[in-house]
């Protein structure tokens, strides 16, 4: 199994765990929104003067479940950032891993080669670790590919 593989699975794994979690948590949230609006419906329907013990009552229990909703929505959002955080750090420690893997595997070959002139006063540089002159390393390939896809990335976020 290669390590895209294992970082597709652990993804995935991720994401069905994540969506149990949350999914339980919307459909409770759903149920007291819907509760919350009947009581109020049936609220606006009580005269307060008439029925002012049922109507105390009645707002008393709309004002509880309301703060009970609000509990319920801060703690998902709390347990949300802490899974994005845990997911974030797994994604960066897999990529770390693959690019470590690579770095290791084609160490002394260059990715490719263009004339020396093109890298002159960096070409030492350029060619870590392989040391052909005129070639990219590895090392100096993979640096350039994630500058330019966080670049494009800040450019569409």
């Amino acid at each position: 199994m290669s390590i895209t593989d294992l970082l597709v699975c652990t993804l995935g794994a991720t994401f069905c765990i994540l969506s149990k979690i949350f999914q339980k948590d919307a459909d409770q949230e759903m149920e007291m929104r819907m509760e919350i609006q009947n009581m109020k419906m049936e609220l606006s329907t009580v005269s307060m003067m008439d029925e002012f013990a049922r109507y105390a009552r009645l707002e008393r229990k709309i004002n509880k479940m309301t703060d009970q909703l609000k509990t319920l929505v801060k703690s998902r959002t709390a347990q949300q950032a802490k899974m994005k955080w845990i997911v974030n750090i797994v994604f960066y420690i897999l990529q770390a891993a693959l690019m470590i893997s690579l770095i290791l595997k084609y160490y002394a070959e260059p990715v490719t080669v263009v004339p020396s002139k093109w890298i002159a006063p960096l070409e030492r540089l350029v060619a870590f670790p392989s040391g052909i002159a005129g070639g990219v390393g590895i090392t100096c390939w993979l640096v350039v590919c994630n500058k330019v896809v966080a670049i494009i990335l800040h450019a569409v976020s």
